[in-house]
């Protein structure tokens, strides 16, 4: 049998492929084959379909735990992001308000740390880039200053501007772990699926870079 992926005959990709993250949260179903897996279980007799039972209360108590490990990842980076916030505003306020800050960054950081938005996936990505954007114009006002260049506050702020961008990167990549194991779990039948798909869970969309952040880093810097 010949290799499925022959990559000495087939064609290639020369301008090479860029790949992006599927904005869609997939529903957890599963048949009518495991309905009647469970209810063999139990024709089997009492002790095979109780300890199911234990299993999925067990799988139960496992989505519970990392659904809140989720939730302390994603607050994780809300803590930083709003730093990054506060940091920039004070910067903003030694440029002599040259740059307008998006008043409603504050309330929006406040609304999706209080787990009460639907999609706070979608949220934190907006809020991010936001700052992202904030950023990007005070360090256009003050590279245009060079008194504000050499002003030994904004260069501090700056500074820890850059190491809470690093701390952000790193509390998305455990977010985005989180995630995935999320994802990998709600679909391993038949206990954990079943369980996923009764409590009518759907899968997690991990954190994604901004079109404006991709396009940044496919830009020549030198």
């Amino acid at each position: 049998m010949a290799n499925q992926l022959d990559e000495t005959n087939f064609q290639v990709n020369e301008e090479g492929r860029d790949i992006h993250v599927i904005n869609k949260q997939l529903p957890i179903k599963v048949g009518t084959g495991s309905l009647i897996f469970e209810i063999l279980l139990w024709v089997f007799g009492i002790i095979p379909g109780v300890i199911f039972l234990f299993m999925k209360i067990s799988a139960r108590n496992y989505f519970d735990r990392l659904q809140q490990k989720i939730q302390s990842d994603a607050s994780t980076i809300d803590n930083y992001l709003e730093q990054r916030v506060m940091i920039l505003q004070n910067v903003v306020g030694l440029v002599e308000r040259a740059v307008d800050l998006d008043k409603d960054t504050f309330t929006k950081i406040a609304a999706y740390r209080s787990g009460r938005n639907v999609d706070n996936e979608t949220q934190r990505n907006e809020v991010s880039n936001q700052v992202d954007n904030i950023y990007g114009q005070i360090s256009v006002a003050v590279e245009n200053y060079p008194d504000l260049k050499a002003h030994a506050s904004i260069a501090d702020a700056m500074q820890q501007n850059s190491y809470l961008q690093k701390e952000i990167t790193a509390a998305r990549q455990l977010y985005n772990d989180s995630v995935e194991r999320w994802n990998q779990d709600v679909q391993m039948w038949p206990t954990k699926k079943i369980v996923a798909a009764r409590a009518g869970f759907t899968t997690r969309i991990p954190f994604t870079a901004s079109r404006a952040v991709k396009e940044q880093a496919r830009a020549k810097f030198f």
